[in-house]
């Protein structure tokens, strides 16, 4: 068994929601003592999803965009292409990590690459995400199986923002998102998942 697992990073460009978390959770079943950790990189398509736990769904379901119960923790948020996905496969054993210091790490990774940026970012106590005065720029939600972790990550960088509020994102109503575009950023999804890229691979193996 190796001591730690290097990561390795896929590029998964559009997916869909159910079948990337139906091979996410299969990938999981899957990997043994000796698979290397992934982070994968991916957009989906315009989708609604709700944690494990949630039950609450857009206040106007007439726009037609899916709604789908996903097996991550937390509760309802929006995806859709401008958005980068970041998905943390990782042996949490192995990596000596508990959920609570692997959400930490993945929000200070998310901090960083925006202060990279000249964007001054905060967390929230009791509220995981990333938020830029108080408005929301990147949301968490994980499962954990078997000891190993999948799902994780969503930061707006350029989409239409205007389906968050037909919702109380992440469960807190009035709560505002924004994006990258929003504050003057213009980058596209593949340039910010490779800056996050260098930022997690250092993060993750101190």
């Amino acid at each position: 068994m190796k001591e730690y697992s290097p990561i390795q990073f896929q590029h998964l460009g559009r997916c869909e929601y159910v079948e990337t978390m139906n091979r996410m959770r299969a990938w999981t079943d899957e990997r043994d003592s000796n698979t290397d950790d992934q982070v994968w990189f991916l957009e989906h398509f315009p989708v609604y999803t709700q944690g494990v736990s949630c039950d609450a769904r857009p206040m106007d379901e007439s726009q037609g965009i899916p709604v789908i119960k996903s097996d991550r923790g937390g509760q309802i948020t929006y995806h859709a292409p401008g958005q980068l996905i970041a998905y943390f496969l990782f042996d949490l054993k192995r990596r000596k990590l508990g959920v609570r210091k692997l959400v930490s790490m993945i929000e200070q990774a998310t901090i960083v690459m925006l202060a990279e940026f000249g964007l001054t970012a905060k967390t929230k106590e009791g509220a995981p995400g990333v938020y830029i005065a108080g408005e929301k720029i990147a949301a968490l939600g994980l499962r954990v199986r078997s000891g190993c972790s999948y799902h994780g990550l969503s930061i707006n960088v350029d989409l239409d923002l205007d389906p968050f509020s037909n919702i109380h994102p992440c469960g807190y109503q009035g709560l505002n998102v924004t994006s990258l575009r929003d504050h003057g950023i213009s980058l596209t999804v593949a340039d910010v998942a490779e800056r996050l890229k260098t930022v997690i691979a250092h993060l993750a193996e101190r």
